[in-house]
């Protein structure tokens, strides 16, 4: 987004939403490695489950926010949100607690690096109408 154009507001209501959504996502994940430490597997599973179902549910959760904005916009937007909350649903169909362990990170990330939702949500701010869907 160039310096000169001032952020949409519905954009910035999205993306809020969506730093919230992440917020809750990793409160879910750090639980889940709580109870791995403390040797309580069937905790961990059901943090891990309640992470994979906040992402699966993202993409329908934000469709009233995406309503707002222009139509390649919002369609850029929403087709990168159903890319995040379909691997989610996957790993429920599949119910694997590793699948649902690795959702938001690529294969080569390192701890302390930004996962790729929040990646993702960087770009929708700093791109804004010209952000387009991986």
């Amino acid at each position: 987004m160039s310096q000169e154009q001032a952020p949409n507001p519905a954009l910035t209501q999205l993306t809020d939403w969506l730093r919230q959504r992440h917020s809750q996502v990793m409160q879910a994940e750090a639980k889940a490695l709580q109870c791995l430490e403390t040797g309580d597997t069937p905790g961990h599973n059901a943090c891990m489950r309640q992470k994979a179902e906040l992402l699966a549910s993202m993409a329908d959760d934000a469709k009233p926010m995406l309503e707002f904005l222009p139509g390649e916009q919002r369609f850029n937007l929403a087709m990168a949100l159903e890319n995040f909350s379909a691997s989610a649903r996957m790993s429920l169909r599949l119910n694997s607690i590793f699948y649902m362990g690795a959702l938001l990170y690529p294969d080569d990330h390192q701890k302390g690096e930004p996962d790729n939702l929040i990646r993702c949500i960087e770009r929708m701010e700093k791109e804004g109408p010209d952000f387009r869907h991986d």
